[in-house]
């Protein structure tokens, strides 16, 4: 009887093991679709006709985003949490937005952005691209994007979203057992209005 307990055991944690899913954090390909986007943004006109896509570059924000290893690190966290748990949204299955994690991470916002915990300010998310450039160029030509709010809130391309300046990416794969084999996460916040 002992043998037997042991071998359903041994069967349980092999099933459950085989059940979890691979999901492989690719810094390198958030580092290039940042360097994608900086390129974009200071050289709208060019980078417009390379993508094929047409819009009044003089509305592209001229501010240099910075690097920020907090919300690289909340954009991981998030791209990853999208592929391990098989959902793809703004809010967590328990409702939680991106500000929150934001917050949590060590990243000071106004406090009026913190009081939903669904609140969402400063994400765009995408999924199943080849890498986080294609991502990023996905926003950028804004098909499906209703008023073609991803390629505001990546350009910076209205009042709010120009001014932003912190930026961090999550990209992950995910080989088998999700919805998508990709999740992007972009976060462009500041502190204060």
């Amino acid at each position: 009887m002992r043998v037997i307990w042991i071998f359903l055991l041994v069967f349980f944690v092999n099933f459950l093991y085989g059940q979890r899913k691979r999901v492989y954090v690719e810094k390198r390909e958030a580092k290039e679709a940042f360097a994608y986007l900086m390129a974009f943004r200071s050289n709208p006109t060019k980078m417009m006709r390379q993508l094929g896509v047409r819009f009044d570059s003089s509305q592209v924000s001229k501010i240099r985003l910075r690097w920020n290893n907090q919300l690289a690190r909340v954009a991981e966290y998030r791209a990853r949490d999208m592929a391990e748990r098989n959902y793809f949204d703004h809010t967590n299955p328990e409702g939680i937005g991106p500000n929150y994690y934001i917050v949590k991470a060590g990243y000071t916002l106004n406090k009026d952005w913190t009081k939903k915990r669904s609140a969402n300010n400063f994400e765009s998310i995408a999924a199943n691209h080849a890498s986080a450039v294609d991502g990023i160029k996905a926003f950028i030509i804004g098909r499906g994007s209703p008023g073609f709010m991803h390629r505001k809130h990546v350009l910076g391309m209205d009042a709010w979203n120009g001014s932003l300046y912190d930026i961090g990416i999550g990209f992950v794969r995910v080989p088998n057992g999700s919805a998508y084999q990709t999740y992007l996460s972009v976060i462009i916040a500041k502190h204060d209005w």
